[in-house]
C-alpha cells in the first residue's frame, strides 16, 4: 500500500445517553472497510446521541446526531455538537486511540441540563 493508498483509519466517538446529565464517550479505532461498519454502528446504536468519527490528526471527518437523539432536549444535543472538539472527556479518549496502545477506550461525560430557548423568553 503506498502513502496515498487512500486506507481510512479513523476514531470513531459515539456520545451514548446513560442517564438525565451522564453520558458515556465510546471510542473505537478502526481501519479500512471496518471504519465505516463501526461509524454506521455508533450512528444506529439506541443511545447515540451524537456520532463523530476524527482522522489520526484529530482532524474532523463527519459526525452527526445518532439514532438516540431523542433522550436530549435540541439545546443539550446543540451543546454537544459545539463541545465536543473541546471537551475534556472526548479528548481523553482520543489520544488513547491516536497513541494506538488500545483499539477501544470509554469515560463518562457530565454535562449539565442546557436551558430551552423558550424558557429564557
Amino acid at each position: 500500500m503506498g502513502l496515498f493508498s487512500g486506507t481510512k483509519d479513523w476514531n470513531v466517538v459515539a456520545i451514548l445517553h446513560e442517564k438525565p446529565g451522564h453520558f458515556q464517550v465510546n471510542g473505537n479505532r478502526a481501519k479500512g472497510p471496518s471504519a465505516e461498519k463501526v461509524r454506521d454502528v455508533a450512528k444506529r446504536h439506541s443511545r447515540s446521541v451524537f456520532w463523530a468519527v476524527f482522522n489520526q490528526k484529530r482532524g474532523f471527518v463527519e459526525g452527526g446526531p445518532g439514532a438516540g437523539r431523542e433522550f436530549v432536549s435540541m439545546e443539550t444535543l446543540q451543546f454537544i455538537e459545539k463541545q465536543l472538539v473541546k471537551a475534556k472527556p472526548v479528548a481523553q479518549v482520543l489520544t488513547l486511540l491516536e497513541t494506538g496502545k488500545t483499539e477501544k477506550a470509554a469515560t463518562g461525560w457530565e454535562i449539565a441540563a442546557q436551558p430551552s430557548k423558550s424558557s429564557e423568553e
